[in-house]
């Protein structure tokens, strides 16, 4: 289980791959928070902490490639 507390702001979010998946804007409850930047739609959007694999080198690696861990995004 991954420590909450090793993901903060502005970590980049990777797949399990290396390629981006988000930005961190803040940590909401089991879920990230990601920053509107990176989304098309100009709206946050989150993914839930179970998808994490760990962190690893300043960065939050999920537990599948970046398009898997795209689709899982809400």
């Amino acid at each position: 289980m991954i420590n909450p507390n090793q993901i903060t702001e502005h970590m980049e979010v990777v797949g399990s791959c290396g390629n981006h998946v988000g930005t961190v804007d803040h940590l909401d409850g089991n879920r990230i928070k990601l920053t509107k930047d990176d989304s098309a739609d100009g709206h946050h959007h989150f993914l839930d902490i179970s998808a994490v694999a760990e962190v690893k080198d300043g960065k939050v690696v999920t537990k599948m490639n970046h398009k898997q861990a795209l689709a899982q995004l809400h």
